[in-house]
This record gives C-alpha cells, sequence and structure tokens, in this order.
C-alpha cells in the first residue's frame, strides 16, 4: 500500500476556492499512490469559527464533486480530508473516502467535539457512528483529531476488524507532546498501523503542529512530517497487522470487567 499524506500548510489569507485549487494541485503530484490523505478542515480553517456555517456544503457540493473527479483521473483513493458538511439543519465535521472510481466508499462525522477554547462543540452536531469500511488493503477504521483522546472508538473499531486507522486532523502545535504520544499509543494499544495527517501552518493566531506521521503496531513511528508544509510518501504492509496479533496476544487477553463471575 503506498500512501501520500499531504501535510496542507493553513494559510489565512487564502479562500476556500483558493484552498481546493492548490491542494488539487498537491494531489496530482501524489500520482501513483494507492491512498492520498488530506488534514481536518483545511479548506476553511478549524480555528476560523465564524466561517462555519458560510463555507459549509453537502455531500453532494462541488467540493466533493471535485475530489471525486480527482480520485477517478488520476485512479488513486483519496481521503479528503474534513469539511462542514451541511445535512438540513445541522452541521457535521465531516470526512470523505473516496475510491479510485471517483465513488464515496465511506464518510465519518467527528464524534468527539472540541469544545476547550473552541466553538466546535457550540457550531456542530456530533456524528453517532463508528465507521470502519472495507478497503483493498483491509478495513480502515476513520477518526477525526480529538477522537484521538478516546481509546474506546478505537478499540470499538478494532472489534469490528480494523486493521489500520486513518486520522485527519487539526491539532495545535501548544499540544504537539500529546499528538505524538496519542498516535503512537492508539496504534500500540490496538497493534495496529496508524496514519495521520495534520495540519501545519496557522488559522486565527493558533499554529498547528504538523508531524503527520504512520506509526507500525508496535508504536513505532516509521514517518514523521515535520512542522511545515510537505508530502509524506511511504509504503507499509498492513498485513504485518496479521502476524503481529498472533505473535503478541494482547487483543485476546482482554478480560470482561464487567463480569463478575
Amino acid at each position: 500500500m503506498k500512501l501520500s499524506i499531504i501535510q496542507l500548510e493553513r494559510k489565512e489569507q487564502s479562500s476556500k476556492e483558493e484552498s481546493v485549487a492548490h491542494v488539487l494541485g498537491l494531489v496530482d503530484q501524489a500520482k501513483g499512490s494507492d491512498l492520498v490523505m488530506l488534514p481536518e478542515m483545511w479548506a476553511g480553517g478549524f480555528f476560523h469559527f465564524d466561517n462555519y456555517h458560510e463555507v459549509a456544503e453537502p455531500i453532494t457540493g462541488a467540493m466533493v464533486e471535485a475530489f471525486r473527479k480527482k480520485a477517478a483521473d488520476l485512479k488513486v483513493h483519496i481521503l479528503m480530508g474534513s469539511f462542514v458538511e451541511k445535512d438540513r439543519d445541522n452541521f457535521y465535521n465531516t470526512s470523505v473516502l473516496i475510491d479510485s472510481n471517483g465513488s464515496i466508499m465511506a464518510k465519518y462525522r467527528k464524534i468527539h467535539l472540541f469544545g476547550y477554547k473552541s466553538k466546535e462543540r457550540e457550531l456542530l452536531a456530533r456524528g453517532k457512528d463508528v465507521v470502519v469500511v472495507e478497503t483493498p488493503w483491509g478495513k480502515a477504521g476513520l477518526a477525526t483529531c480529538y477522537d484521538l483522546r478516546f481509546p474506546e472508538q478505537f478499540r470499538k473499531m478494532v472489534d469490528l476488524g480494523a486493521v489500520f486507522f486513518l486520522i485527519v486532523s487539526a491539532w495545535p502545535l501548544v499540544r504537539s507532546e500529546a499528538w505524538v504520544l496519542f498516535n503512537r499509543v492508539r496504534a500500540l494499544e490496538n497493534l495496529a498501523f496508524l496514519i495521520s495527517c495534520n495540519c501545519a501552518g496557522s488559522d486565527s493566531g493558533m499554529s498547528y503542529a504538523g508531524q503527520s506521521m504512520i506509526v507500525d503496531p508496535l508504536g513505532k513511528v516509521l514517518e514523521n512530517g515535520g512542522e511545515n508544509e510537505c508530502i509524506i510518501t511511504a509504503e507499509i504492509e498492513t498485513a504485518q497487522v496479521i502476524s503481529v496479533r498472533k505473535e503478541f496476544s494482547a487483543l485476546h487477553d482482554r478480560i470482561d470487567l464487567d463480569n463478575k463471575t
């Protein structure tokens, strides 16, 4: 599985249209990859709360359609990061996985909304569904940024068959140590690959951590993007998860602590 992770630099002066055009060009540079990933809220900026409803669009909107066409043209899967999805009277932080034919494979609405010095929880509705999707490389669990702090979501994805996690994020620089920790721990405790795509740059005076990464099932960081815009390209073998789980039986050694018998 050949991955290209686009660690995008957010620029406050860029419009949504300019950001989309720039990113479509970056996706062209990743031609030949099996999967291309983008970060959370990259088109409008996570910390631009006043613009959330203005930049929102439905799942059938122009931005998703542009990436469906790009995926089909390049014959590549694209996890197009997340955007503010408008669905009737509700708004969600939604990420979309598109296959190499341009069809939507899965969408994930962020479950855990951030409330600390953030208006995300006030402005958006939370998703309700844990999402695991069958891909050509095994089952992938989808999650977004703050979800990393909630291990039960990742364990649920493993119970649904996930062998790797795809994380889109707009994690801030001020908590970069926690970012690295959670990436490694969520991979290690679930004996799964974790692939994350985080923003670089800044919005509304808040700098992003960057450091998009690939972590193997034993918690080893294989790739780290640093703090600036870049494209990380690497290959992984998701079949490694099966052998690691067979050799090290932690997932099978779990005990139902609610069972008193």
